[in-house]
């Protein structure tokens, strides 16, 4: 992995800015810019918010949601499953007559 930064132009909302970040990130940056236009361009097209900084903050605070509601599922997800391989556990006690630690 590569410490040095490569300077990457990204076009967000028809207007090109200057990123530097690692080459490896280089895809993922690409394609954050390419889903932060598609948002931006369904607020601007919605023609209810106006002025490109408006567009831009409810673009964030849309990805924004997004984001805490998929680390939500995902807290919930890995929950259950801490809680059935607890009890799986417990069962695999059981038959053999010796307690597990948790």
């Amino acid at each position: 992995m590569s410490d040095e930064l490569a300077r990457i132009t990204v076009r967000i909302l028809d207007k090109d800015y200057q990123v530097a970040c690692p080459d490896e990130e280089r895809n993922a940056l690409l394609e954050s810019a390419a889903l932060l236009t598609r948002k931006m361009q369904e607020i601007r097209e919605s023609g209810k918010v106006v002025g490109l900084d408006r567009v831009a903050v409810m673009a964030a605070l849309n990805l924004s949601h997004e984001i805490l509601q998929h680390q939500s599922a995902a807290d919930q997800a890995q929950h259950a499953l801490v809680e059935r391989l607890r009890a799986l556990n417990d069962r695999l006690a059981g038959a053999n007559g010796t307690p597990l630690a948790h």
